[in-house]
């Protein structure tokens, strides 16, 4: 301000600065992800809803960007603090998938391939094709009907896979595993939990056998959430003896709780051990994108795993998973 010669006073406006959201709005924005970082590393989720939601933890991590960035702009350090540590543990969770930590393992040539035939509407021929093509040792198959398992022997599979444990149903509780070598159903492998998961001991050429479950629990919608968990929990652990493979629709994903308690009884996923672990696979053929990630193939800790790779199929809501295996 300063006086003039002529008369009165001229007033110089004074810049005003530029406002950013207030403590209380910074925080509005930061808590929700924070939760979701503490929840996820301990596994906190309890009940159907958070359950559902916690398979959208890669798109939290990204999303958790966000907040941390008005916070800082805004100068509020509590809060940048917050965030950042929300940010790290989220980011912590979900890269290693994309990075992979596989590493070479001399071993024989084993391919599994899994799909998910909504009622046994998956596109046979899509199926054939890929079984041609890819040639996996075993074929791990849900919502396997008696009609899909006519349609697919009649294009040609029971040329191909002609050793089979199938527990097809008109339902979506039937499932089915179609192997190349012979294989011998293990009957209590698993208890009856969930959907039909059949097991075998599959005998490879030179005399080595592997086990395989064929997993597909209900999935944790409403009251079945128990029953998701109580699948999750069953599934058995690795063992000296035994080498096994799990491969299905597990209705998880890698950010359940119950998912991680079944990979640390001796498990990997073979999708995260090659840096595909955040390719998602449902829903499939819909008008949005597959947004989630629920189907894998997890393997024994002493299996190599060279590729994995997921493809579409027609008429099913979920993507195939082929994983190129290698068994010690």
């Amino acid at each position: 301000m300063e006086t003039s010669a002529v008369g009165g006073t001229i007033v110089t406006p004074r810049r005003k600065r530029r406002k950013f959201p207030g403590t209380a709005l910074t925080w509005l924005a930061v808590t929700p992800f924070a939760a979701w970082a503490v929840a996820r590393v301990a596994g906190l989720e309890r009940g159907s809803l958070p359950t559902q939601i916690m398979t959208a933890t890669p798109y939290a991590a990204a999303g958790s960007l966000v907040p941390l960035l008005i916070a800082a702009v805004g100068r509020k350090r509590a809060a940048t603090a917050v965030a950042l540590l929300a940010t790290t543990a989220l980011g912590f969770s979900v890269l290693p998938r994309a990075l992979g930590t596989a590493e070479a393992t001399a071993g024989r040539p084993f391919k599994v391939m899994t799909i998910n035939m909504l009622f046994g509407r998956a596109d046979t021929a899509t199926i054939m094709r890929l079984v041609r093509e890819f040639d996996p040792d075993v074929l791990s198959t849900q919502e396997l009907t008696p009609g899909a398992v006519t349609d697919l022997d009649a294009a040609g599979l029971k040329e191909l896979m002609p050793h089979r444990v199938l527990y097809d149903e008109w339902s979506a509780g039937g499932s089915g595993l179609y192997s190349k070598h012979p294989a011998q159903e293990l009957e209590n492998l698993m208890p009856p939990i969930g959907h039909q998961m059949p097991a075998a001991r599959i005998s490879l050429p030179g005399g080595k056998t592997i086990e395989f479950i064929d997993a597909h629990p209900f999935p944790p919608l409403g009251p079945q959430v128990s029953e998701w968990n109580r699948a999750l929990a069953a599934f058995p652990a690795t063992s000296p003896d035994v080498i096994r493979i799990i491969a299905g629709d597990f209705n998880a994903s890698l950010d359940h709780a119950a998912m991680r308690g079944l990979l640390s009884r001796g498990y990997k996923d073979a999708a995260d051990q090659v840096g595909a672990g955040l390719i998602p696979t449902w829903p499939a053929n819909k008008r949005v994108p597959p947004i989630i990630t629920i189907d894998h193939v997890l393997v024994d800790e002493r299996i190599g795993v060279r590729e994995v790779s997921v493809r579409d199929v027609p008429g099913t809501d979920h993507r195939a998973v082929l994983a190129q295996l290698t068994i010690p």
